[in-house]
């Protein structure tokens, strides 16, 4: 591993399916390479591990609907205390964020506050370890668990506006032809500094709405319902916006120059 690095010029790793050997390995690999980054896989979605033909370690919590039940908190644990048993370095995919997201995004946006008013995912208890992401090449190429294909740019909209280290699908920005709306937000995410630890203050979490406030600096709107009452302020301008969506941030001043 040492060699990709000083050799080939590689410098992070991707730990595939690291539910199939125990985190210490996991913790030597980062000990003794010391990489820029890294990211482990720990999917712990039952519909998931049967797709691929693995074991399921049993966190998901579904009703019989199939359905995910609201409360996911055992789930998302899993994934912190695997990244604190490999030594706190590397992180780990946020597949809660990933599966909460995708059933919210169908009229259910009342889930993506959780009963402590933060994220329902690892991005609301262990930000800094979380890399948030709509699909891959897993969950979505080999369609084991797709994100709707209608809200894909809902997804976008979340996770490149909250903390975490979000990641984008190639499909998605390349062959769906989202790249101009996903560069927009992106920039966003720059323009304000929002970073895998920003600030979440959740305004409404509700059936057709999801509002948030980043950092005082942005305000996400997601879902259909336009009557937000006051939960805008007055100060603030459309910085982007699209089906079922918003990112506004505050007006910018501009200072008159004199002749």
């Amino acid at each position: 591993m040492n060699w990709l690095k000083t050799e080939v010029g590689f410098s992070g790793w991707r730990f595939d399916m690291v539910v199939g050997y125990a985190p210490r390995f996991t913790k030597i690999y980062m000990d003794q390479t010391s990489p820029d980054f890294a990211v482990g896989e720990l999917p712990s979605n039952e519909r998931y591990f049967n797709l691929i033909h693995v074991s399921c370690i049993g966190t998901c919590r579904w009703d019989k609907t199939g359905r995910p039940l609201a409360n996911q908190d055992a789930h998302r644990a899993t994934l912190v205390n695997w990244v604190d048993a490999a030594g706190g370095a590397v992180t780990a995919f946020d597949f809660t964020t990933k599966m909460v997201l995708g059933a919210a995004v169908q009229g259910e946006l009342w889930r993506m506050k959780d009963s402590n008013g933060k994220p329902p995912g690892m991005i609301g208890t262990k930000p800094s370890n979380a890399v948030t992401f709509v699909d891959n090449h897993d969950t979505w190429s080999q369609r084991t668990w797709p994100f709707p294909s209608d809200k894909v740019m809902l997804g976008y909209v979340y996770i490149l506006t909250h903390p975490g280290h979000p990641t984008i699908f190639y499909d998605h920005y390349i062959e769906w032809g989202l790249k101009e709306p996903i560069r927009t937000v992106t920039e966003i995410r720059k323009r304000n500094g929002i970073t895998a630890t920003s600030t979440v203050n959740i305004l409404a979490a509700e059936a057709d709405l999801y509002m948030a406030e980043i950092d005082n600096k942005i305000i996400v709107k997601i879902g259909p319902k336009q009557d937000l009452g006051n939960l805008l302020p007055p100060n603030v301008q459309v910085a982007t916006s699209g089906q079922d969506y918003a990112v506004v941030g505050k007006k910018v001043k501009h200072k008159l120059s004199r002749a």
